[in-house]
């Protein structure tokens, strides 16, 4: 018998569709990958080489649970070379994985039965860990008519005495909407007007293509919490490794949650990270991100010229939130028929929400150019 929360965590959809085109894969079938979210590109060397030394040098021990105090350091500094913000390295917590990060603050900040604001459609994980928490997901429904973004207005009618958290995300998954900094300013306002707290994820921050990247930690750092992560940008997915950014009244509170449920995390990675934040790194990271720049700008008008609905160009992440409802009644199997009979892997919009799931896809340009001028002959011969 499990515990009754179960019941309401969803898993991922599109790891049914992942474990089947690998089927695929291994009956001989090639197969386009545009449902991941994750860079083909793998790790920059200098980072690698980071990590072998590391091993090399027996940094294999445990390091304090909030993290390496000279990765701490690090991402202060970062933040104020790169934002001209001040953020003390005391307010840094290493985490394994955004994701970890994101329980912990679900942990910190949610009691059973509290309602959390979360926009619709967006990252599903979310919706579990307030799962996780007893607690109740409120949506938000965002549309491609207000860019993604939900307005104060939104949040300050969905808000109720039961309500304590809200979370945002910019860039975002799966729309990759980028909220201006007017924008995320008058929700950090409403949420303090309120009386809550407002979470940020970050995680997709560096790969914007229309504005220099932002953050919103330049706002009121007693009611705000950001969530960052080593795996997009930075390229590091399997090294598991992220960081929060917390009030400082907070920072006892992550250190507790930390030495009970990880004790640290991975060292050697965080060793590496330390070479990811220096110059010789992030030149080989803006050139990556000019190479997505470059797939979006390929997929965004070949998609339209399918016939799937797009608003504009998204600002950041690599996604593409399609509508397609001019071309199916459910993207849930036009997602498996497409898989099935022409060999391209795409996200249904069921994994995101309920916010007219069965009329959306994600495309994750997350291939070459090259492969995804496949798959749009592909889909185009599907339909």
């Amino acid at each position: 018998m499990t515990a009754k929360r179960i019941a309401n965590i969803q898993p991922f959809y599109v790891m049914d569709l992942l474990a089947r085109a690998r089927e695929l894969q291994a009956q001989g079938r090639e197969v386009i990958h545009l449902e991941v979210g994750e860079p083909d590109f793998t790790t920059p060397q200098p980072v690698i080489d980071a990590g072998q030394r590391a091993l090399a040098e027996g940094k294999t021990h445990y390091t304090p649970a909030l993290g390496l105090p000279e990765l701490r350091e690090a991402l202060s500094r970062w933040y104020a070379e790169r934002f001209d913000i001040d953020v003390s390295a005391g307010r840094i917590v290493i985490t394994p994985g955004s994701s970890t990060g994101l329980q912990m603050l679900m942990s910190a900040l949610v009691d059973p039965g509290d309602r959390v604001l979360l926009p619709d459609p967006g990252y599903p994980c979310n919706r579990n860990f307030v799962y996780l928490c007893d607690a109740e997901p409120v949506s938000l429904a965002v549309s491609a008519e207000n860019e993604w973004i939900p307005t104060p207005r939104q949040v300050a009618d969905s808000w109720d005495s039961n309500t304590s958290l809200m979370m945002v995300a910019s860039p975002a998954n799966p729309t990759g909407a980028v909220l201006s900094q007017q924008q995320l300013e008058a929700l950090v306002q409403q949420i303090k007007t309120l009386g809550g707290y407002l979470i940020v994820d970050e995680i997709y921050q560096g790969l914007s293509y229309e504005t220099a990247p932002a953050t919103a930690l330049e706002f009121d750092a007693e009611h705000l919490f950001v969530v960052n992560s080593f795996s997009k940008y930075f390229g590091m997915t399997g090294w598991r490794l992220g960081w929060l950014v917390v009030p400082e009244s907070f920072v006892p509170i992550m250190d507790k949650l930390a030495q009970n449920l990880y004790l640290s995390a991975p060292t050697i990675s965080q060793y590496a990270a330390l070479e990811a934040l220096k110059a010789e790194s992030v030149t080989i990271l803006e050139q990556r991100r000019d190479a997505f720049r470059q797939r979006r700008d390929y997929l965004y008008p070949q998609l339209q010229q399918l016939g799937f609905k797009l608003s504009q160009p998204p600002q950041g992440a690599f996604y593409l939130y399609a509508d397609c409802s001019e071309l199916c009644d459910d993207s849930f199997s036009f997602c498996h028929q497409l898989l099935e009979e022409q060999g391209v892997a795409v996200t249904p919009g069921r994994d995101f929400g309920n916010n007219r799931p069965q009329q959306h896809l994600r495309f994750a340009y997350t291939t070459s150019i090259v492969k995804m001028q496949k798959a749009v002959e592909r889909i185009a011969g599907y339909l």
